[in-house]
């Protein structure tokens, strides 16, 4: 494998495919406001990309749009004169002035922002007053309403300097721990993600002027300096802002994971499948080696005769862009009695009836649930059943199966939200021999 040249592709896949029809809803909005807010008609004044896409760290499948737009002084002295609640009214305010434009669309108040529900993206507008220090007071309309601060514009200059204090590697290490952090369903903020990103870099000289072909070793330096991480700890410092950015889910173990199954793929002495086992730390934009693939399966084809590959990959199916969190397990029963949860157990025999089911969906209905099955290991080949399709769940949010024969297998259920891939979770299912 030549490191550069793939990890080079890897990072142009992970571009965003669709960021014309996102720059084009996001200047149609900043040109509806700037009409009805300062009687100007410019699709450019008073607005600013934030979040991911703002700070460039954006990967294809990204499902949200965070835009700023900046009100006159004399738009917040009015809502903030209110005796309650003026920030409801201000959200209201902005929602009913996009509703003149997108009136067959659905347009909401959410809190702190007006979502603009387009089919291709979501877009969520953030109302700010200038302060006099490059930071915005933002409505927040909970709790009976209050102004808030934000500080996007120094979060953005900060990733940008130490992107080019850092021969540029920043941003793609950003893009790739985003398609990690989607392959293994893990619910972690793009802000959480570029704060370890950019804390890592700042206090690491190695790649000061390294590119393409030292990516594989910067990756597996990232995930050994995220998994030394305390995993009691709550919230990080963002990066030019100093605002607090908590953490959803814990990261540590599936950190350690990934840190070495990266020390099997860079391992000079085993270089079968090199591209397959990166393609399971950062899923199908990570280049594939369809050689490579023909030779593996051929040689099965060999040893046991005809193969059916039909493994689906959610990625290939939907946007994915993990914003939730998601825990699913596996009851164990045999004979009618149960034998407890496939998570505490080191392995399983066979002739188990098993149930997996969601433990834990932080995704508000309504949703698809849809299931993968995939059996491994040399049984799987040799009795035709590898299987690894995705299904629909049938409405009750559990899978029935049997352990019917040995292997290191697994199960992935996905919850499907406004037709993006919203979590995800993952379990093993080892079946002995014994």
């Amino acid at each position: 494998m030549n490191v550069s040249v793939i990890f080079k592709e890897f990072c142009e896949n992970l571009k965003i495919k669709n960021k014309d029809d996102i720059s084009t809803k996001y200047k149609n909005i900043t040109l509806k406001l700037n009409e009805s807010h300062w009687d100007k008609s410019s699709k450019f004044e008073h607005s600013l990309q934030i979040g991911s896409i703002g700070r460039r760290t954006a990967i294809d499948g990204i499902s949200d749009l965070d835009m700023l737009f900046e009100i006159p002084k004399e738009i917040y002295d009015k809502f903030n004169a209110y005796a309650t609640n003026g920030q409801s009214a201000l959200l209201q305010d902005v929602k009913n002035k996009l509703l003149e434009r997108y009136p067959k669309t659905d347009v909401s108040g959410d809190g702190q922002v007006v979502v603009v529900k387009f089919q291709t993206v979501k877009v969520e507008v953030l109302p700010a007053y200038p302060k006099d220090d490059n930071s915005y007071y933002f409505p927040d309309s909970n709790n009976g309403g209050s102004w808030k601060i934000t500080k996007p514009r120094p979060e953005i200059t900060a990733i940008n300097e130490l992107n080019k204090e850092k021969n540029s590697n920043l941003k793609p290490l950003c893009q790739m721990i985003r398609a990690w952090k989607n392959k293994q369903g893990l619910n972690m903020s793009g802000l959480l993600i570029d704060t370890f990103c950019y804390n890592f870099l700042n206090s690491n000289k190695d790649y000061d002027s390294k590119s393409f072909l030292y990516y594989d070793w910067m990756v597996r330096d990232f995930f050994e300096y995220i998994k030394e991480l305390d995993e009691d700890q709550e919230y990080w410092l963002a990066p030019g802002s100093s605002q607090y950015v908590y953490k959803k889910d814990k990261f540590v173990k599936k950190a350690e994971k990934t840190y070495n199954a990266i020390l099997v793929a860079i391992d000079k002495n085993d270089k079968k499948n090199v591209n397959k086992k990166w393609r399971k730390i950062f899923g199908t934009s990570f280049p594939s080696n369809q050689k490579e693939d023909k030779d593996f399966l051929i040689e099965k084809a060999a040893s046991y005769g005809e193969i059916t590959y039909n493994e689906q990959f959610i990625e290939d199916l939907f946007p994915v862009d993990i914003s939730q969190s998601l825990v699913i397990d596996c009851l164990v029963t045999q004979d009618g009695f149960r034998k407890g949860l496939l998570r505490s157990m080191p392995f399983l025999k066979t002739n188990k009836k098993l149930r997996f089911f969601i433990v834990k969906n932080s995704v508000e209905k309504p949703y698809q649930v849809k299931w993968k099955i995939r059996n491994v290991g040399e049984l799987a080949y040799k009795r035709n059943c590898i299987r690894g399709e995705i299904i629909d769940d049938k409405g009750n949010e559990y899978r029935n199966e049997t352990s019917n024969f040995a292997g290191e297998h697994f199960v992935e259920c996905y919850i499907i939200k406004d037709e993006v891939c919203v979590a995800m979770d993952k379990i093993d299912v080892p079946i002995s021999r014994m």
